[in-house]
């Protein structure tokens, strides 16, 4: 009887070839987890849980026209859930030797003969346990990630029973950004104002009222300029972070700052937690550079940042679902406020832009290429962007896993082309952590950088303070 086999979307075949000697597509996370949580239970949850999700079962097979999904006959549940010890060198604290061990397993590739994810389980690491996760991009984005940790945690849901039929998907996604940017599919996309998400899935339900030619006026300049914007981006500002990036990664993690606090000063200012949150690392960022004999007064650098193009109800389907846009951040500003301001203007920007859209039609053209070719033309990316930055909600209340208490969350995001810097913002448990993976050559210390967070949240913090009640 054949294999049946399900084929990879484009997007997703884009994030699996997208592996280069210098940046893996692997998405890394550690859960901190107190007491410590035995081998045995975590495999019994990964049984129970995990592999629910039948993509977790599969192994990847190339072809000529690209990719697909195969059960893996020879899966080995211990061969993806193993256990890690970490010794620590004289001197060195546990989460320095923690944060060495995820670096390494940051450039280990997966064994393409299987499922390409595995977990490690640190058993004993300061009286708790350290989990420490590696997932290929090409399985899904970080949203879809959140929705899987939280179905394996206790009392976490487990994905809907339904299968999901690959003449159900279809790509509709992809298949709507590709088409010519005219016609119905223009239509659709300004069919809602307020997100690109409901507008991608009136293309799904044919029959639907058309806009006026006011509206299809508007939206196609505005299709129009965005497209232009992205291909004539100039290059990004040259700092001692950007380069060629070597084999070498480095990761780094703070400790959580009060969400409650991150949210008085962003009423206070009026500027929104995601303003704040970035002017923050755009601090950080100048600082840092400052210290190392930069000058960034007047310069900005650029991040790709991620933008969801699913709801979140189906997070649980995996895959990728989500463009990119270019975010100026001002690091040669001083003043801590007048760099919220800043960042709040260049967010305004972007807000009803259909560059997230025309980046995901790029990831879904390249995933149709050749490896040189795919290689070439997402390398427009990483010319254009000093880093890649994400910013995911998790859970506001603390959550268990196996009986013990999930203290800590981070996660690193990769970096294509020769991009060699991934921040990572994400909130949990009433904190918001800012988490950091360089290219050891370019960034040998991101920790100095990672200190650095706080200390520019607390000068603004003391600044708004300091402001007019009124």
């Amino acid at each position: 009887m054949p294999k049946a086999v399900e084929r990879m979307s484009r997007v997703d075949t884009a994030w699996l070839r997208m592996d280069s000697e210098s940046n893996l597509m692997m998405i890394v996370g550690v859960w901190m987890l107190t007491p410590q949580v035995p081998y045995e239970a975590l495999c019994r949850r990964v049984e129970e849980r995990l592999l629910k999700y039948a993509r977790f079962r599969q192994k990847v097979v190339e072809d000529p026209v690209g990719a697909a999904w195969v059960r893996d006959d020879d899966f080995d549940l211990h061969r993806h859930v193993v256990r890690e010890t970490v010794e620590r060198r004289r001197g060195q604290s546990a989460q320095q030797a923690l944060q060495e061990r995820i670096a390494e397993l940051t450039v280990q590739p997966f064994d393409r003969a299987h499922p390409l994810w595995q977990l490690h389980l640190v058993e004993d690491l300061d009286g708790g346990s350290a989990l420490i996760a590696r997932i290929h991009h090409c399985i899904a984005d970080g949203i879809a990630l959140i929705s899987v940790m939280l179905s394996i945690t206790d009392g976490g849901v487990s994905p809907p029973v339904k299968a999901r039929r690959l003449d159900d998907e279809r790509d509709w996604l992809s298949d709507a950004v590709l088409k010519p940017l005219t016609g119905m599919t223009v239509k659709a996309i300004g069919m809602y104002g307020d997100g690109v998400v409901k507008s991608m899935e009136l293309l799904s339900s044919p029959g639907q009222p058309l806009l006026g030619s006011l509206d299809l006026a508007r939206t196609g300049y505005q299709v129009v300029t965005d497209a232009a914007a992205l291909a004539l981006m100039p290059d990004d500002s040259p700092t001692r972070l950007k380069g060629k990036p070597g084999r070498g990664k480095r990761v780094a993690w703070c400790e959580p700052v009060p969400l409650d606090e991150v949210k008085a000063v962003g009423k206070a200012l009026d500027c929104s937690i995601n303003d704040v949150l970035l002017a923050c690392v755009a601090g950080a960022i100048g600082s840092y550079l400052k210290a190392h004999g930069d000058d960034p007064a007047g310069k900005e650098i650029r991040a790709m940042v991620p933008v969801n193009l699913r709801p979140i109800e189906k997070a649980h389907q995996l895959g990728n679902r989500f463009g990119l846009v270019p975010l100026v951040l001002p690091i040669g500003i001083e003043n801590p406020v007048e760099r919220v301001h800043a960042v709040r203007r260049r967010m305004a920007e972007l807000k009803g832009s259909y560059q997230p859209l025309l980046a995901f039609a790029l990831l879904s053209v390249a995933g149709l290429l050749i490896k040189p070719v795919q290689a070439a033309l997402l390398n427009l990316f990483a010319k254009k962007a000093t880093a890649v930055m994400t910013n995911v909600p998790g859970p506001r209340q603390p959550l268990s896993f196996c009986g013990s208490t999930l203290k800590q969350v981070m996660f690193w995001v990769p970096q294509s082309g020769d991009i060699g810097m991934g921040v990572s913002i994400l909130s949990y448990g009433g904190g918001v952590q800012f988490g950091l993976i360089t290219d050891r050559k370019l960034c040998p210390q991101p920790q100095q950088i990672i200190d650095r967070f706080g200390e520019e949240f607390e000068k603004l913090l003391l600044l708004t303070l300091m402001l007019p009640w009124d």
